[in-house]
């Protein structure tokens, strides 16, 4: 990295800095596109919701295997007993095809709940995550944009002279970077939430 890019980074580091100190004590203005953040609110939760269910699930699909395992060996004890007790042949064999039937159909219950855990699991920790990542992203660009907003408007209500106007000229060029940036990551994360929202529709129609 060479020394101007290094001073950049630097000041861009101290100007992000201020920009959240001065939010955190409520001294500074911060841009708000209250649709969108209310979005992402719910997105949030939303994940909580969806990793609990994940959890249920894995918990429900544990229990499950164990059951069938338990019918399996019940019915296996069973048929052992139809074989060796003539005077209740028939009544342990029926006992015996019972279980495994009720194993058999739990198995079909259990592969259906491990494809929906397979499909949570992918929905909350890529699906979800990936768009929380594109937030994270959006959110660090509206502090850079605000922070270089705060700093040109600051600049602007100062004296215009030849010491200041090239500061004015390159912050007006830092912000006009950092708002085109900001707007595009506000471009994604709406983006991204409506084909996330279009495919949890679909995920859960699904099932």
């Amino acid at each position: 990295m060479s020394h101007n890019a290094l001073c950049f980074e630097l000041a861009m580091g101290l100007e992000c800095t201020r920009q959240i100190i001065s939010e955190k004590l409520g001294r500074g203005s911060r841009t708000v596109d209250l649709e969108l953040e209310a979005q992402i609110d719910i997105l949030r939760d939303n994940k909580k919701k969806y990793e609990n269910i994940l959890k249920l699930a894995q918990t429900l699909a544990t229990q499950l295997f164990q059951m069938v395992h338990t019918q399996k060996q019940l019915g296996d004890a069973f048929a052992d007993l139809s074989l060796k007790s003539l005077e209740l042949h028939e009544e342990f064999g029926y006992n015996a095809d019972t279980q495994k039937l009720l194993a058999k159909n739990g198995e079909t219950l259990l592969g259906a709940i491990n494809f929906f855990i397979a499909s949570v699991n992918t929905l909350v920790n890529k699906t979800i995550e990936d768009t929380l990542m594109t937030v994270k992203q959006y959110e660090n660009a509206r502090i850079e944009y605000d922070a270089y907003r705060t700093d040109l408007e600051e600049l602007n209500l100062g004296p215009r002279d030849a010491n200041t106007l090239p500061k004015i000229e390159q912050s007006q060029h830092l912000f006009q970077i950092h708002k085109e940036k900001y707007d595009k990551m506000r471009s994604d994360v709406s983006v991204k939430l409506k084909f996330l929202e279009e495919n949890k529709v679909k995920f859960f129609l699904a099932f």
